[in-house]
C-alpha cells in the first residue's frame, strides 16, 4: 500500500510523531500535503523521471515532500544538512535537480549554492515565508489542488548520494518502475524479517536524509504504521521515546549503541522498554563486545543487516543466530553473496576477499560510468567496496573496507579489529585506526582516540594504558605504534567515519600532533 490508501482507511491515525514535542501528522494530513506538493512539482514543468533535491532537518515537513515526489513520478534526493555550499551545489548540479526545497535555517547555504549552480534549476523553494529568489512552498501548496494521479502511471524513487567518506559523493540511480506498483520489494522484506505491519511504531533517532532511516520510515508509511522521529539523537531521550510512545521497532548505528551502553545504570533502568520488540542496527560494523552488552540488556530482540545505499543486496542476522556466530552480519536475504580475489575468482569459505552481490536489484552511479564499471565484474556482480569472508553455512563476516587495509611488516591488518578492541576501553569515546607510511614496516598503525573527557586526560598515561589494553587482546603487530588524542572525530550521523579525510590530515606526520 501507500499513505494515500491508508488515509482512506485510517484517516486520523498518526503517520509521524516528533518525539521531543509530541507534534504529529495524521495520514489524512500527510496524504493531502503530499498530493498538493505533487501538483506543485508537476505544474513546475517536471515530468516523470525528472529530479528534485531538498535540505531539511528531521521534522513533519520531510515525508510529504518524499511522497509528493513519489506520486509525481520523480527522483528525489535529500541533502545532508551538514554539507557546505560547494557540496550542496555539486549534488544539485550532478543530479540535474530542477527544483530545490530547503528550510529557512538553510537559506544562506542554499543561496550560496545557487550562486554556484546559476540558472540550471527551475524553481527554488523555502518551506515557509521566503524572499526572492525563493518561493514559499507553503503558499504554493495552499493554492494547489491535491493530485490524484500523475496521469502516466508513474511512481518516483529516491536517488541517494553516497556518503563521500572515500571521495566525492556519487548519486545512486535506481530504475523507475514502468507502471504503478505499490508492492515495494524492501517493504516485503521488512515484513518478513522484522514483522512490519500497521501496528508498527518505529523510532528513528538518525537523520532522515540517510538511506536506511529514509527507506525504513517510508516502508512504515506503506504499512500504515507510525514513525516516531527524534529531531536529534540523544541517548536518554531515545529511551524515553520508547516508553512515551510505546515504540515497537527501532533502528540504530553502533555509535548510538555505544552511547546508550555508557549511560549510568540507574538511567538505563529508569525507562519503560516493555513495548520494544525489534531493535535493528546497521551502517557500520558493531564491535562484538558492545553487541553482546546490548543483547544482555535488551534481550534477543537485536537484529543486524549489512547493505548499502545501492541496495543491490542485503544480509541479515537475528540475535539467536549472532550468539552462535559472534561477529557475523548474517546470510543473504536479498541477492547472493560472493567472496572473490583480486582477479575476480570466487574464494572458498573462510578465505578473505572482496564482497560482491549478484541476483539483486541493478543500479548505476549517476554520471559516473567509471565508478559503476569499477564496482562491477564482467558477470554483473556488484561490490560496495568491503572485504570479508563466508563460513561454511553462508554467514558473512566483515573484515574492513579495501581502502582501509594496512600492510605492516608484510602482514595484512584490518583496522576494524583494532577499533573494536579500543572502543570498549572505558576511557575511549570514539576511535579511528589507519596506516601511515613507515620506512621500516611499510606502514605504521596509528590510532586517533577521542577520550571520554579529553581535558581531564594525561595523554602519556592513557597512551600506555591503551597500548597495554591492545597487547592483552591483539597480536603485537596489531598494537598501534602511535596514539593521538583529539576532541572529536569526524563521524557522520549515520555512524560512518570520514576516515579518508582524517588519514589525509595526518599524511607526512613524523610524530603525534
Amino acid at each position: 500500500m501507500n499513505p494515500f490508501v491508508i488515509a482512506g482507511t485510517s484517516p486520523d491515525k498518526p503517520a509521524t510523531i516528533i518525539a521531543e514535542t509530541g507534534e504529529r501528522m495524521s495520514y489524512t494530513q500527510l496524504a493531502d500535503r503530499a498530493a498538493r506538493i505533487a501538483t506543485v512539482l508537476r505544474a513546475s514543468g517536471l515530468d516523470r523521471g525528472d529530479h528534485i533535491a531538498f535540505m531539511l532537518k528531521n521534522g513533519l515537513e520531510f515525508h510529504p515532500i518524499c511522497w509528493g515526489a513519489w506520486l509525481a513520478g520523480l527522483y528525489f534526493t535529500p541533502i545532508s544538512t551538514h554539507l557546505k555550499a560547494e557540496e550542496v551545489a555539486h549534488i544539485i548540479l550532478d543530479s540535474g535537480a530542477q527544483c530545490v526545497i530547503a528550510e529557512p535555517v538553510f537559506q544562506d547555504v542554499v543561496l550560496q549554492a545557487r550562486d554556484v549552480t546559476g540558472p540550471a534549476t527551475a524553481r527554488w523553494f523555502m518551506t515557509r515565508a521566503a524572499a526572492s529568489p525563493f518561493e514559499a512552498l507553503d503558499d504554493a501548496v495552499a493554492a494547489a489542488s491535491p493530485m490524484q494521479s500523475a496521469g502516466d502511471s508513474a511512481i518516483g524513487a529516491d536517488m541517494l548520494y553516497s556518503s563521500g567518506t572515500t571521495g566525492q559523493p556519487k548519486g545512486i540511480l535506481p530504475s523507475l518502475e514502468k507502471k504503478r506498483d505499490d508492492a515495494d520489494p524492501l517493504s516485503k522484506l521488512f515484513e518478513k524479517l522484522y514483522g512490519f505491519s500497521d501496528k508498527t511504531i518505529y523510532l528513528t533517532p538518525a537523520p532522515l536524509y540517510h538511506g536506511s532511516p529514509l527507506k525504513f520510515s517510508m516502508a512504515v508509511h506503506r504499512f500504515g504504521g507510525t514513525n516516531v522521529i527524534l529531531s536529534k539523537f540523544d541517548a536518554a531521550r531515545s529511551l524515553a521515546a520508547i516508553g512515551d510512545f510505546s515504540v515497537t521497532h527501532s533502528q540504530w548505528v553502533p555509535t548510538m549503541l555505544h552511547r546508550l551502553s555508557r549511560l549510568p545504570e540507574e538511567v538505563k533502568q529508569g525507562y519503560d522498554l516493555s513495548s520494544h520488540q525489534v531493535a535493528i542496527h546497521a551502517a557500520a560494523p558493531c564491535p562484538p563486545e558492545l553487541k553482546q552488552q546490548m543483547i544482555d540488556w535488551w534481550g534477543p530482540i537485536i537484529h543486524e543487516f549489512y547493505a548499502g545505499s545501492e541496495a543491490v543486496g542485503l544480509t541479515a542476522i537475528t540475535s539467536e543466530e549472532w550468539l552462535q556466530r559472534p561477529g557475523s552480519v548474517g546470510r543473504a536475504v536479498l541477492g547472493v553473496v560472493h567472496i572473490v580475489d583480486e582477479e575476480g575468482k570466487e574464494l572458498l569459505p573462510g578465505e578473505t576477499g572482496h564482497i560482491y552481490f549478484s541476483d539483486g536489484p541493478q543500479v548505476t552511479y549517476h554520471n559516473d560510468p567509471q565508478k559503476t564499471a569499477a564496482a562491477t565484474l564482467p558477470n554483473g556482480w556488484f561490490t560496495l567496496g568491503d572485504m570479508g569472508w563466508l563460513d561454511e553455512d553462508g554467514y558473512l563476516f566483515l573484515s574492513d573496507r579495501k581502502d582501509f587495509m594496512i600492510i605492516t611488516g608484510g602482514v595484512n591488518v584490518y583496522p576494524k579489529e583494532i577499533e573494536d578492541a579500543l572502543i570498549m576501553h572505558p576511557q575511549v569515546r570514539d576511535v579511528a585506526v589507519f596506516g601511515l607510511s613507515d620506512e621500516e614496516f611499510g606502514e605504521a598503525i596509528w590510532a586517533v582516540v577521542q577520550p571520554e573527557r579529553l581535558c581531564e586526560v594525561d595523554h602519556s598515561q592513557l597512551e600506555e594504558k591503551l597500548r597495554e589494553y591492545c597487547r592483552a587482546r591483539l597480536s603485537p603487530i596489531k598494537t598501534p605504534r602511535v596514539f593521538d588524542f583529539v576532541e572529536t572525530l569526524p563521524r557522520m550521523d549515520n555512524g560512518k567515519l570520514y576516515k579518508t579525510a582524517l588519514r589525509r590530515s595526518y599524511l607526512g606526520a613524523g610524530a603525534r600532533t
